[in-house]
């Protein structure tokens, strides 16, 4: 099996070095893949935690319950999650333009990857910190705890392990948006597999973007499993 595997990687990256695609563009595309995971990540994330704390704090059995912003922002996160990422990637092109000047491109698939990703996190966020044990929250507000100070001293660091399991998963789920953002010329990786591996025929290209998007996924899983072990 182990020589099976090792054959196939070396036909892999032999019909890779005879393919119309460059080293350069190959490390291009790799860049501009993070690069749209990680402004998405923390643009997202920032959208994400305040919904996230902010349904959590204003459900009915909350802290600071609240039906007007509960019964408002909770269809809102809903419907945007509920949108597949490519009719959304259209439908946002006006503000995509607006925002950056353009609707293809890196910066442009931000915009999109951005809301896409926020509400998917805000719900992930929202079910880690239900997940705190209520005798925590009634214990810190037994002590005069305010609101902010049981959401960052009690909540947030009880929930730390499963937020970052949750955060894993949105990445996970992030990479894959961003290979679909290529389709539309938004570059990364899936921009290759577009242009250079199904349009020019080139099965190896198509070969090779699967196998990086796999190892970028291996590699993500792993270090979110390992951070959310540490203490």
């Amino acid at each position: 099996m182990r020589d099976l595997i090792v054959q196939w990687l070396t036909a892999v990256t032999a019909q890779f070095w005879q393919s119309s695609l460059s080293m350069d563009q190959f490390v291009t595309a790799l860049q501009e893949t993070f690069q749209m995971v990680f402004f998405a990540m923390i643009f997202g994330g920032i959208w994400g935690f305040i919904q996230g704390i902010t349904m959590v704090l204003t459900r009915p059995k909350g802290i600071l319950p609240n039906r007007v912003i509960y019964h408002g922002l909770n269809p809102l996160i809903n419907a945007l999650r509920s949108l597949p990422f490519i009719i959304l990637l259209i439908a946002v092109i006006p503000l995509t333009k607006f925002l950056v000047g353009s609707s293809i491109g890196t910066w442009a698939a931000i915009v999109p990857l951005t809301i896409y990703i926020g509400p998917y996190m805000g719900r992930l966020i929202e079910t880690s910190l239900l997940e705190v044990n209520e005798g925590i929250i009634e214990s810190a507000q037994a002590m005069g705890a305010t609101p902010a100070q049981i959401v960052f001293r009690f909540i947030l660091p009880e929930a730390r392990s499963s937020l970052i399991l949750n955060l894993t998963t949105a990445t996970i789920s992030l990479i894959g948006a961003t290979a679909m953002a290529g389709v539309v010329g938004a570059g990364g990786i899936g921009d290759l597999a577009v242009s250079y591996g199904y349009q020019r025929f080139d099965s190896s290209v198509v070969i090779l973007t699967v196998v990086v998007l796999l190892i970028l996924v291996q590699l993500v899983q792993m270090l979110g499993e390992w951070l959310a072990k540490l203490r």
